[in-house]
Order: structure tokens, then sequence, then C-alpha cells
């Protein structure tokens, strides 16, 4: 086994102290002395360091114990947190008998997955628009991510976290509503569990799943599956790079993003002076180290061109305006709303004049602003 370069560095530099302490008294020792003496020390040191290099060893190797520490219905609030509503989104024709508060950023792409879920499906809601950087508004909550959704019950307010489990859970109740929502939720467990580093994760279980007791065509539902999960497993990780490519696109980003979200309006000066400047530096490092842990081309911009034409004709072999067909399903929403996310941005600009997604993006844009869903309610 190869010595690491930090064990070999340490190994040397105690072997050469203790050289120098050796010779430091030369005068009064004989040659023949000093050379045992210093042979004795290299060896102590040696086996020193080969003790400490398989005691770590032996911890970064030792299997983790509990790996999976519980599995939790998600909970049910007595009372709503107590947080100002930033505003109120309210469609005349809803037929849902939906209350929902979204606690979002307004331009995470898995926050807008949701808005254009509910949006085409013309579910009126609140919004509660997060600090992104401070996360005052979620403090209540140990689930630090969003979207995070609350459902106003008889008996109390439903938690919803994750996008796709939010959106699956209520896609299964407008599509059967003679259900308990409660009970959907149900089907939707948290798995916290340990990573290899040893920090607690969180797991929404089945979050890809609806959970219907009619018969459905298995087919279309799988189909609508894999995209639903190639959105959120490929193209959602080609925007951060994009958007925050250089120190100007990054900033330019959050002067959108802050426009878009109202954060003048949601938050105090100071605090928006904060996130945009801040966020902006941090986002442009993290870009960088986003488009290695992913594996984009040098050119980031191509990867998303990639991404977009792949879907794009996918939905042109299907000879039909959606992946859904006729009509958009599950897997066209979350790709519109994680495209959606970057709408203010350059390189959302730059997808729609180098890719061929702009036909199906607008024909989508249509759907979700008309809320052509809600007569499926």
């Amino acid at each position: 086994m190869n010595l690491p370069l930090k064990s070999l560095r340490a190994f040397f530099r105690k072997s050469n102290q203790l050289i120098n302490s050796k010779l430091s008294i030369a005068t009064s020792v004989s040659p023949v002395g000093i050379r045992n003496v210093v042979k004795l020390s290299l060896v102590g040191a040696g086996i020193g360091t080969v003790i400490g290099i398989t005691y770590s060893v032996y911890n970064l190797n030792k299997p983790l114990a509990h790996i999976i520490n519980r599995e939790i219905t998600l909970p049910l609030l007595q009372d709503p947190p107590n947080i100002p509503i930033s505003r109120r989104i309210r469609i005349p024709t809803d037929q849902s008998g939906l209350k929902l508060t979204l606690y979002q950023y307004q331009t995470c792409p898995f926050c807008c997955k949701v808005r254009a879920f509910l949006d085409y499906h013309g579910i009126s809601y609140n919004v509660v628009e997060v600090d992104p950087v401070l996360r005052q508004s979620i403090k209540w909550s140990t689930y630090k991510k969003v979207p995070i959704v609350l459902a106003e019950l008889n008996n109390g307010y439903q938690i919803f976290l994750d996008s796709s489990m939010i959106v699956s859970a209520l896609s299964s109740y407008i599509k059967e509503p003679n259900r308990e929502l409660r009970d959907i939720v149900k089907s939707y467990p948290q798995i916290t569990f340990a990573d290899e580093s040893g920090a607690t994760k969180y797991e929404i279980m089945n979050r890809y799943f609806l959970m219907l007791d009619k018969t459905v065509n298995t087919k279309e539902i799988e189909e609508e599956r894999k995209w639903r999960k190639w959105a959120d497993d490929v193209l959602v990780h080609t925007l951060s790079p994009n958007v925050y490519r250089t120190f100007a696109e990054s900033l330019q980003s959050f002067n959108w993003f802050s426009e878009v979200g109202e954060w003048e309006k949601n938050f105090p000066a100071w605090e928006r002076y904060f996130i945009i400047h801040v966020g902006a530096l941090a986002m442009w490092i993290i870009g960088k180290r986003l488009k290695m842990r992913h594996n984009l081309k040098e050119d980031v911009r191509i990867s998303l061109y990639d991404e977009c034409n792949f879907f794009a004709k996918a939905v042109k072999e299907k000879g039909t305006p959606f992946i859904g067909g006729q009509r958009p399903n599950l897997a066209d929403l979350a790709v519109y709303g994680i495209l959606n996310s970057i709408e203010g941005c350059a390189a959302f600009q730059d997808v729609l004049d180098n890719s061929k997604i702009k036909t199906w993006y607008f024909t989508m844009k249509t759907a979700v602003s008309q809320h052509q869903g809600g007569q499926l309610l």
C-alpha cells in the first residue's frame, strides 16, 4: 500500500527533527551511539506512522451502523406557522376544494414545477416567499429545503415535502377526490438515513408514483415517470452552471430573481442586497463545482442545448403537441417548470435560439397560463 503524501511528509519531518536533536549533543556522544539512537528513532517514527495510517483506513472503511434510522408519515400540524403570506393566487374557476400554502423561492426549479402543476390545473394557493440565503420563513420546519406545501384540512395542516411527492400526491387526489388527502400522504413516508459521511439525509419514498385505486394505462404511466425522473436527475443539473456561468451572468440572474420574487416588497433592503450580492458570488463559485460533478461539457451551454433537444425529439417522435399526447402530463409540467425557472436569464434566450424546444415551451406556457387542466377536475 502506498503511504499518503501527508503521512510521508510527517514521517520525514519527525525524522529530521530527531536527527537535529541528536546532532546537537554530538560532543558528548560517540558517532556509533548517535547512529543507533537515530536508527531507533526512525524505526519508531515509521511504526507510528504505519499504525496511524492503518487506523485511519480502518475508520474510513468501517461500515456505518443503522443506515436507516426511521420511517415516518409526514406530520399533521395543529396550527399553521405564524408567517405572513407574500401573495395570494386566486383562480375563479377553481373547483378543487384545496386550501394550500406554498413555501418557495420564486425561481427555484423545483418550486416552479409545483407552481406549473397548480396553475395548469387552476388551483388557487397562497405563497410565502422564502429568503434563499437566511431561510427565515421555514425555521419552523425540520426540513430546510423548498418547496414545502401546507394543506389545510378539517383537523389540522398537512405537510407536503419534495416537489415530485407534492405533485404526485395532489395529482392522486384530484383524480380521485373522494379519498382523504391524509390517507394519500401516508403512501409517501419519509425515510431518515445516514449517508456515507455520516450526515443525516431525508428521502420521500414512492415520490414518482400516483396512488390510485382505479386501473391506469401502465405503459403511459411508466413513460411519464421516466421523463419526470429525467427532469430531476438530468435536466435540472444543467441549469446552475449555465445561469451562473460568469459572475456577471450570476449577478444578472439574482437581480431578475429579486424582481420576479418581489424581494423589495418581501425582505428588508439590507437583506435583499445581501441575498443578491452574496448569493451571486456564492453560486458563481458553486456553479463551477456543479459543472464538474455532473460531467457537463466544457461549454456548459452545449449540455443544456443537448438535453432540451433530447426532450424535443421525443415529443416530435410522438407526433403530438406534448409528451403526454394531446394534453400535457406530469412530465411535460415538470420539464416546463424547470425551464420556466430561468426564463429571465441570459441562458434561457440562448436555449430558445440554439435548440428545438421553443415551440413546445410556448405551447406549454399557453396551457399553463390558461389553466387548461382545470377542466379535468
